[in-house]
């Protein structure tokens, strides 16, 4: 058996083939698993468990359907995503997982992370980070007429890619929106695990490095955009592969 992790999905109605890729993946390869943990922007924006959205309604049906069939589906929010509460959660079936989690994988801790906490090069983001996942904003937003709650996701949105629109003008874009590595071992040897798994800045790759003299691996996850993208590891070890478009 396997387990399987996926992250970065953003699901929005404007790409409805991603959104079927993904209901195909539950459908047929996560049924056959031990669990599946999505790890974060699961959704393009997300303002609130009353969003209306017929691609919110779909997924929450299919994990529901794949958790009734025995398969555990955990989730961990993102930063497009970190609004999606208890509600949506338990209509969906999935169990939510703080950032960061620590895991036992085959046997082996494993420490799980969206990504955006390792990102502490871009300043401007961890402010705005700090600011919405403080439960006092949240609770002044989520009072808010639904209206609202999207135009300023739509506001949310334009903000972020004028800010990446000028990190790519400074040349900073690939630095700066990356993991900083000093960040990495320090989180690495701060809960003393050796494997950490993570998405957020849709890079795929697994990194070998040294922290305190032990071996360990950094796990990316890939993003949704163009393909899918998914982690698959037994106890055979890790598997990183894509998941073509039809």
């Amino acid at each position: 058996m396997t387990t399987l992790f996926v992250s970065d999905l953003h699901l929005d109605p404007e790409r409805p083939r991603i959104t079927s890729l993904f209901v195909d993946f539950l459908r047929d390869e996560a049924r056959r698993a031990d669990a599946l943990y999505i790890l974060g922007d699961l959704f393009e924006a997300w303002v609130g468990d009353d969003d209306p959205s017929e691609t919110g309604a779909t997924v929450a049906a299919e994990t529901r359907a794949l958790a009734d069939a025995g398969v555990p589906v955990f989730f961990m929010r993102g930063n497009r995503d970190f609004l999606l509460g208890d509600a949506y959660a338990r209509r969906a079936g999935m169990t939510l997982l703080p950032d960061p989690s620590v895991i036992l994988l085959y046997d082996r801790p494993t420490l799980l992370m969206h990504g955006d906490l390792l990102c502490t090069d871009d300043t401007a983001y961890q402010q705005f980070r700090a600011q919405v996942r403080d439960p006092r904003w949240q609770a002044q937003f989520l009072s808010q007429p639904l209206p609202a709650r999207l135009a300023f996701a739509q506001q949310a949105r334009a903000a972020s890619q004028a800010h990446q629109s000028g990190l790519k003008d400074q040349g900073t874009m690939e630095t700066i929106t990356d993991v900083a590595a000093a960040t990495v071992e320090d989180t690495l040897h701060r809960f003393g695990i050796d494997t950490l798994i993570h998405g957020h800045t849709h890079r795929p790759a697994i990194h070998e490095l040294d922290v305190d003299g032990r071996a360990c691996r950094r796990i990316v996850l890939g993003d949704w955009y163009e393909q899918g993208s998914v982690l698959r590891v037994d106890g055979d070890g890790a598997r990183l592969e894509g998941l073509p478009l039809a």
